[in-house]
């Protein structure tokens, strides 16, 4: 729980460094810890009340915080404008109505930013605004306060500067209390007794190959050593040796910790670094100083190792799964020993796992975490034993199975020794020492490829289901192999062996006989098996890969047979035919040998004609084939091959000569060619049906028509050919008709009865077309171009075929359209007359009603928009051009609209002003009524062009293709304006000097010729006196002013009305800019101080008398300058040194009235003191000894200067305490002083010729005589 609690979104804590942390167990494996991931954000719906900068980018506290500081600046700013402020009218108003106006904004902008805590009412606003309104107001108008003083008194707190005689504003206290006067000061310290220790921060060593030697700390206190002693114990061998450090060598060690150690750092214990390259303990043995004497030292005892390392030793990488590791640690370091080492499987991390290690000597003070003070005896004589501190040598047995598929990896992360030396793996810093050490021994790793075990079975054949094969050819077995996975590349070659009994020594239950033959293959993969062709038992015995051998499945055995191959016979009787007796075709016995299902190919030529191959099929070892051809002639049938399931490939049947030979007359037979059951046909119109007929012609054929239960039968003789179209009588009758052929005679007197029917639906009526109502007219009004829908009424079977004439369409010509429904309706997007012409169903033909066969279709007029004539409206090239008027004018024109209201009307206005860039904007208004005033703009001057270019309506949206603008055009000039050239400037002359008249220039703008008034106010005057300039007939214009004016006091001289020849006026603001005349009295100056010499940082005062604001001409280090006072008081800070002379003076009325003066005054540089050039300077002492201090002086000698003596080390949260004050003089500018007691040696005061200076309170300035 150290350190303050820190919030979640704060950046992390910096991390504190403790050098014996750093080589802790736990700070190694837990030093990196890893990044916390982030919850997902979710967007936020947006809030109205969300303040305008988000939270997000800048907090609400922050937020009232700039708010705050906004508001000191601007109150900065308002009262800097008030302390400069001079007595002008004006200058008040503009100042005044400049912050009404800021404040108004920043007050009522505020809530706008939603700033909790700052979202006031607007009750609370317009308070606020009005107190600041008030408060700009008495600042403005200086009105006289009580609050004045204490205002500015206020001010300074934040704004405290002043101005000096340069001419620029510097901050007094820099100039008065300048800390630069006294600078330095001298502390004298009287040393301790020294003392020294070795590695004082118990800090853990080792060395290795790489790392050939360890620098041992010694810390020395107030001491300068010449010979240090260490005492160092051998590991091995338990035999120690003492190793003399000498004054050279020392001398050298403190040279390096000096170059580590800043040179404004006071002095403290030095840590020298003396390097060894052996392992063993070592022991801070002696330390003689100076003085020959021996230093006090702490015993404190370094245990030096060999550094810990660990490593494994290879092994084969590839393993199957199930295997166990079978590996091992080699561990070598002293103990007790920490290791820890991780497991990946699939570059997923198992986990980690820490073993901890014993030390076999149960005497080792390591075992008790004690690394420091003295490990072993202080007595040398005593016999050591060290041995406890070998390096160990270890290994340790890792075996787990392994159970999973894929990639394994044990790496060594970390070993921490006894001692609390750490070799941390994982660290990038630290990979690269022990990966040197440890590459000569093993590797940090073992790595593990984890492959499968394969399988392999047979598919498709077991003890119940052989595999047969034609005789002669080859197959594969049916082998299903399972790979291992993962396989690297190259490696996927399995090996396959299994065991063979040839088909005549199988044994009777399906067993190998005793002479099986054992073989074997290989396969890439998890191809196909091996290719056989001898019949036998096939057993798998063992299957392998390239690492793992094998698991073989069920089924595992198959046996391999050579079925015999099919063969056909064949038996033919005739088909007699019962009534000519004649034979009509052939039954064929098919007796077939082999293993069905069996396909056999045959073909059949008629009359000696094209051969016609046929195809049968049959699962069966015996089948009869009927073979009943349709046409009477000569057939031979003859059998090609056959095929069974084992011999795909057909077999020939040509040697056996398999052929059959007959005459045929088949019987008489009929059929009507039509495909569907249902045949509709239209009312009063006869059926016609093709017939097919069979047999030996001629044919006489029967047929009947069934209707309503009612048969009429018929018979057609003497027909001749194969295919007779059958014609009905007309059905006169719409319903349903039954057509059935009932027999059919051939030319040998064979009557043979059909069944052969069809049915017959004839339409009731024929189908008809009109057009529906639409609020009972076939008339629509609809808005132009869009899609109208036209009502149909139809009467038949659907679809209907309508055709109909459109509005453009010729004569003759006409559309045609396709309807499903019995309302349907047309679509149409044109105006006019549509008719009906013809329609037709599904069926029939039909016909339209004459009476509703035309519905016609009218568009809704769009709208317009025209200009009302009046007399200030002329037409001129299709632009209405309305009556010129002046700017600021108020004028109109009228608009009448056509239409449905209301309107709404866009209009351009474009502008091309006298001067400047023309410019364009849109308008739009919307018009209730069919009358609308569209008001003229008269702001700037110029050429103004309003174009109406939108006009839409209830009914239409604007469509530009159709709707043709309307352009207004009016010209607006611009007022006159007279000012003066010189505006705001001031006319000033003294009062000595004669007054004559005067001529101030005016500029005119506008149409000559001008008509102007004059104003001129004398400012004790409430009533000013007018002055008329008619027919001005130039732009610029000198007005003569009367030499009455030239009176003492000011003048102001304003233009208070133009008129040009458009007939435009503009009545001047009394705000605009105006000259004055100012007749002035001769300044004077001064001196509120009799005295001629001042020190720096004092104020020289003076009394003006006259009209400020003053100029007051100086002199000052040779250089002439200028001030400016806006009051009577004139005060100026003396910051440097140097010569001051006022030589002249003028007021407000008039720069060239100016009143010469000498008064001179001497500034004095302030007395300066340096102690120990200046700097804070250290002298380290004994007791009884001496310390010089030295004193420089800056100023006019002599020099009085007091100094303290302060203690050097004050207790905790409190002053240094002064323990003695002395004052001297010295007649030179430098004064050495000896000191002897410790403490801290500084000047607080000093005084010279002219002035005094002190750090303990503020004293004025001096202008004693010289000091004796």
């Amino acid at each position: 729980m150290n350190g303050t609690p820190r919030l979640r979104s704060a950046y992390p804590s910096t991390p504190k460094s403790d050098p014996r942390s750093e080589r802790n167990y736990e700070a190694a494996t837990g030093a990196s810890g890893r990044p916390v991931p982030l919850a997902t954000l979710s967007t936020p719906k947006p809030d109205p009340q969300a303040p305008l900068i988000p939270f997000n980018l800048v907090d609400a506290p922050s937020q009232r915080l700039y708010v705050a500081f906004f508001y000191l600046a601007l109150t900065i700013w308002r009262f800097g404008d008030y302390y400069g402020l001079i007595s002008d009218e004006n200058d008040s108003l503009w100042l005044f109505m400049k912050w009404v106006a800021i404040d108004s904004f920043v007050l009522y902008g505020l809530p706008g930013l939603k700033i909790p805590w700052l979202q006031w009412s607007s009750t609370t606003i317009t308070m606020l605004f009005a107190a600041h309104a008030v408060l700009d107001a008495f600042l403005m108008f200086r009105i006289p306060l009580p609050l004045e003083a204490g205002l500015i008194a206020f001010m300074r707190l934040f704004y405290d500067r002043e101005l000096a005689i340069s001419e620029r504003r510097v901050k007094p206290a820099t100039v008065i209390h300048n800390s630069s006067l006294i600078l330095g000061k001298q502390i004298v310290h009287i040393l301790p007794e020294g003392s020294a220790m070795l590695n004082p921060e118990q800090l853990p060593y080792c060395i290795d190959t790489s790392v050939t030697s360890a620098s041992l700390p010694i810390r020395i206190n107030q001491t300068n050593p010449i010979l240090i002693e260490l005492l160092r114990f051998d590991l091995d061998t338990n035999y120690n040796e003492t190793i003399s450090i000498q004054a050279k060598e020392i001398r050298r060690l403190k040279k390096q910790a000096e170059k580590r150690v800043s040179h404004q750092e006071p002095p403290s214990p030095r840590i020298l670094y003396y390097p060894v390259k052996q392992t063993g303990l070592y022991r801070l043995q002696r330390v003689v100083d100076e003085s020959k004497l021996d230093v006090q030292r702490r015993f404190s005892d370094t245990l030096v190792v060999r550094c810990p390392s660990a490593y494994i030793r290879p092994v084969p990488e590839d393993r199957c799964m199930g295997d166990l590791s079978d590996f091992h640690l080699q561990v070598e370091a002293t103990p007790p020993i920490n290791v820890k080492y991780s497991k990946i499987i699939n570059e997923e991390e198992q986990g980690r796992v820490a073993l901890s290690i014993p030390p076999e000597s149960p005497m080792s003070p390591l075992a008790s975490q004690r690394t420091s003070g003295a490990l072993v005896s202080r007595d040398i004589a005593t016999a050591v034993d060290v041995s406890w501190a070998r390096t160990q040598h270890t290994r340790i047995p890792l075996n787990e199975s392994l159970g999973s598929l894929g990639y394994w990896m044990y790496k060594i992360d970390m070993i921490k020794d006894g001692c609390g030396n750490v070799v941390d793996y994982t660290s990038p810093a630290s990979e690269e020492r022990p990966t040197r050490q440890t590459l000569s021994m093993g590797t940090l790793g073992q790595r593990f490829t984890v492959h499968g075990r394969p399988t392999a079975a047979l598919r498709s054949c077991d003890s119940q289901r052989s595999l047969r094969v034609p005789r002669g050819k080859t197959t594969r077995l049916p082998l299903q192999l399972s790979p291992a996975e993962p396989m690297s590349a190259g490696k996927g070659t399995h090996r396959v062996s299994y065991m063979f009994t040839p088909y005549a020594d199988v044994l009777r239950n399906q067993e190998h006989a005793q002479d099986a033959v054992v073989a074997g293959f290989e396969l890439e993969g998890s191809g196909p098996g091996r290719e056989v062709s001898e019949p036998g038992l096939y057993t798998l015995r063992s299957v392998e890969s390239h690492f793992c051998a094998g698991d073989v499945l069920e089924p595992s055995s198959c046996l391999l047979t050579n079925p015999p191959e099919p063969s056909l016979s064949i038996d033919a009787h005739d088909i007699p035919d019962r009534c000519a007796g004649k034979s009509i075709g052939l039954t064929v016995d098919l007796d077939l040998t082999g293993n069905p299902p069996f396909r056999i190919s045959y073909n059949v030529r008629r009359d000696g004609g094209a051969v016609t191959p046929r195809v049968t099929e049959t699962h069966l070892m015996h089948t009869q084939l009927e073979l009943k051809p349709a046409q009477s002639g000569h057939y031979r049938y003859e059998f090609l091959d056959i095929s069974d399931a084992v011999y795909r490939e057909p077999r020939s049947l040509r040697e056996q000569h398999l052929a059959l030979e007959q005459d045929v007359k088949p019987p008489a037979s009929a059929r009507l060619l039509y495909p569907y059951p249902t045949l509709k046909s239209c009312i009063g119109e006869p059926v016609a049906l093709d017939v097919e007929l069979f047999g030996e012609g001629p044919w006489s054929l029967d047929y009947e028509v069934v209707y309503h239960g009612r048969r009429h039968k018929h018979k057609v003789d003497g027909i001749e050919t194969e295919i007779y179209t059958l014609t009905t009588d007309e059905l006169k009758d719409g319903g349903e008709y039954l057509l059935t052929l009932t027999g059919v005679t051939d030319g040998n007197g064979c009557k043979v009865s059909l069944e052969e029917q069809v049915k017959m639906e004839v339409a009731l009526q024929r189908p008809k077309a009109s057009f529906g109502l639409i609020e009972g007219q076939r008339s629509v009004f609809a808005l132009e171009d869009k899609q109208v829908t036209l009502p149909l009424r139809l009467q038949g079977e659907p679809p209907w075929t309508v055709s109909y004439r459109k509005p453009d369409d010729a004569d003759g010509d006409y559309s045609t359209a396709l309807f499903r429904n019995n309302n349907d309706q047309i679509l149409v997007n044109e105006a006019g007359t549509y008719k009906l012409v013809q329609v037709q169903d599904a069926t029939c033909p039909g016909s339209v009603d004459r009476a509703s066969d035309t519905f016609t279709v009218n568009w809704v007029p769009r709208p317009s928009v025209e200009v009302v004539d009046s007399a200030a409206i002329e037409l001129v090239h299709q632009k209405h051009v309305k009556r010129d008027i002046c700017e600021g004018d108020e004028d109109t024109v009228d608009l009448s609209f056509t239409g449905a209201p209301p309107f709404d009307v866009e209009y351009s206005h474009h502008i091309k002003p006298e001067r400047g860039s023309q410019s364009t904007s849109t308008k739009t208004f919307t018009a209730g009524i069919s009358l609308a005033a569209v008001k003229m703009e008269s702001v700037q001057p110029g050429l103004h062009q309003y174009l109406v270019s939108k006009l839409s309506d209830l009914s239409y949206n604007h469509d530009p293709r159709k709707f043709s603008p309307v352009a207004i055009e009016q010209r607006v000039h611009a007022r006159p304006t007279a000012t003066f050239v010189e505006g705001g400037m001031t006319y000033r002359y003294c009062k000595e000097e004669e007054a004559g008249g005067e001529k101030v220039p005016i500029s005119l703008k506008g149409s000559p010729p001008f008509h102007m008034e004059v104003e001129i106010r004398h400012h004790s005057s409430s009533k000013p006196e007018l002055i008329t300039i008619p027919n001005i007939e130039t732009h610029q214009y000198n007005l003569h002013l009367p030499r009455r004016l030239f009176s003492l006091g000011t003048h102001a001289v304003r233009i208070r009305k133009i008129r040009d020849g458009n007939g435009c006026q503009r009545r001047m603001d009394q705000a605009a800019p105006h000259v004055q005349v100012n007749v002035a009295e001769v300044p004077s100056i001064t001196a509120l101080e009799a005295q001629t010499d001042y020190c720096v940082g004092d104020r020289i005062s003076c009394t003006l008398s006259g009209s400020p604001p003053f100029n007051v001409f100086y002199t000052f280090q040779g250089q002439e300058r200028k001030a400016s006072a806006s009051s009577t008081n004139f005060r100026r800070l003396a910051e440097k040194p140097g010569e001051f002379t006022i030589t002249a003076i003028s007021d407000q009325r008039s720069a060239e009235c100016k009143a010469h003066v000498q008064m001179t005054k001497m500034i004095h540089e302030m007395p300066s003191v340096r102690v120990s050039k200046g700097r804070t300077a250290t002298i380290d002492i004994h007791e009884g000894g001496e310390a010089e201090i030295l004193f420089e002086f800056g100023g006019s000698p002599p020099f009085e200067f007091t100094r303290y003596t302060r203690s050097s080390n004050p207790p905790k949260g409190k002053k240094s305490q002064v323990l003695d004050t002395k004052s001297d003089i010295s007649y030179e500018h430098t004064k050495t002083v000896l000191a002897s007691d410790e403490g801290i040696y500084e000047v607080v005061a000093i005084k010279d010729r002219f002035c005094a200076f002190s750090t303990q309170k503020v004293q004025g300035r001096s202008g004693q005589k010289l000091l004796t």
